[in-house]
């Protein structure tokens, strides 16, 4: 039994079972994991989801890499920013169109894409430990299914970049 379960501090069953209320408690886990872990590479979320992106999707306006990414404009002038200021993407503007800005991957942001890979594998190992590889797989087509069924639109990412 976990600590939930018993003790005089007990969680009653109804919310044990609650799948929103475990949907919650697994993203606060996931979502701690994830940030924890970027931090220590010095990065955030939306700078894997812009690199991740551009080398999934190519060089792409501003405008195209918030859609893709899900980062709202002005969120991702400050991501496009900082990772600039890494030199992992270069900013240049569009020959199209003077008025815009392209953004394209550099070989550190590739390397740095990496190694976020990395971090972000070892923390869904821990999140998903106790489950078996057929589970998880279980588990992301389920998931996949109610975010798709409920997805209006909304942001990737959480409003503070994490």
């Amino acid at each position: 039994m976990t600590t939930e379960e018993n003790g005089p501090l007990a969680v009653p069953a109804r919310l044990r079972e609650l799948p929103s209320r475990l949907l919650g408690q697994a993203s606060t886990h996931a979502q701690r994991l994830v940030t924890e872990g970027l931090s220590g590479a010095d990065a955030r979320k939306w700078h894997y989801a812009a690199l991740v992106a551009l080398e999934e999707s190519g060089p792409a306006s501003q405008a195209a890499l918030s859609a893709r990414t899900g980062i709202h404009r002005s969120d991702l002038v400050a991501v496009i920013n900082e990772l600039a200021a890494r030199e992992l993407v270069e900013r240049t503007p569009d020959p199209e169109d003077r008025r815009r800005n392209v953004i394209t991957l550099t070989p550190p942001g590739r390397r740095q894409l990496r190694e976020l890979e990395q971090i972000l594998a070892a923390a869904q190992e821990e999140l998903l430990a106790p489950l078996s590889t057929q589970e998880r797989e279980q588990l992301v087509r389920l998931l996949g299914r109610i975010v798709d069924h409920h997805a209006h639109g909304d942001p990737v990412m959480g409003s503070d970049g994490r």
